[in-house]
């Protein structure tokens, strides 16, 4: 039986790091002249955070920090956690304590909450799209600068997968080092060469005889990028071919290569190129055109 995975996790080190300079950025040289003009020191006051729509949870612990760094004192309670599917008027959090802090950090909790929301509820809609079969949606280095592991973090919730996440962590040989290397085999030989047994490598191909020299040197993934359905569904059954395994041993063979699509995905074609049998769908779409979910911050006590 498969394990349930555990929900993804991020280490307090990185929220506060990125909070930290999300509150530096907004304060600038003066702090929150607006808030220190209007409102008393001493004054307190409590505020709700509320869903206005559906979506998916994500990024609460950084909500949660940048009221903690304005003002260690404030008090953040929160009703949900990140992963969970809400709905409108779904009670968020309550943050109460000294005025001038709650309203100094509202912004920036918001910005964090309400982007990654919205990456978060975007990838669900992907994923959702293909739930039947097992093909998996995969984001791409195409994020915001600096968010990368949050947004990555956002799409695991919302149920896609990462793909990697810098130029480091994987080796992905794509149609320009092919060329300049000069041939897809001989590109793979030369990534399995330099690489530690640890370090998968996938290669971009443009077609079926492309597929079949990187077949040749038995690459971890193979992407076959802005290629249709019919396309791929015979990479598909070349694949099978190569490996000589039948259509029902096909998916849970261990030792075959995976197969990737990109290229012309969105929420209205997903579904057409995951029914072909490809394992990973990666798109940019999942991160950079996600909309943002909305969320209010209203004071309710003052």
């Amino acid at each position: 039986m498969t394990p349930t995975a555990l929900r993804p996790e991020l280490p307090a080190l990185m929220i506060e790091d990125q909070v930290r300079a999300a509150l530096l950025e907004d304060l600038g040289r003066a702090g929150d002249i607006t808030t220190y003009a209007t409102i008393a020191p001493d004054r307190t006051a409590t505020a709700a955070m509320n869903a206005r729509e559906d979506g998916v949870v994500a990024g609460m612990e950084l909500a949660r920090s940048a009221f903690r760094l304005i003002d260690p004192a404030i008090g953040f309670e929160a009703f949900v956690t990140d992963g969970d599917r809400i709905g409108p008027g779904t009670a968020l959090a309550r943050i109460s304590g000294k005025a001038r802090g709650l309203l100094s950090a509202e912004r920036v909790a918001l910005n964090f909450l309400m982007h990654l929301c919205g990456v978060a509820t975007y990838t669900a809609k992907f994923a959702d799209e293909i739930a039947h079969t097992r093909a998996k949606v995969c984001c791409t280095r195409k994020t915001l600068p600096g968010l990368r592991a949050l947004e990555k973090y956002a799409v695991r919730l919302g149920g896609g997968s990462n793909h990697r996440y810098g130029l480091d962590d994987a080796i992905l040989i794509k149609d320009n080092h092919i060329a300049v290397c000069g041939g897809v085999a001989s590109a793979v030989h030369a990534a399995r060469a330099y690489c530690g047994h640890l370090v998968k490598i996938e290669v971009e191909v443009d077609g079926l005889d492309q597929m079949r020299q990187a077949l040749t040197a038995s690459p971890d993934v193979i992407l076959l990028d802005n290629v249709g359905p019919d396309l791929l569904s015979q990479a598909v059954a070349l694949n099978a071919a190569h490996w000589q395994l039948s259509a029902e041993a096909y998916a849970a063979d261990p030792r075959r290569t995976r197969l990737e699509a990109s290229g012309n995905v969105n929420i209205q074609t997903i579904r057409a190129i995951a029914e072909t049998g490809v394992d990973y769908i990666s798109t940019s779409k999942i991160t950079m055109a996600a909309p943002t979910l909305d969320i209010g911050l209203d004071v309710v006590i003052g």
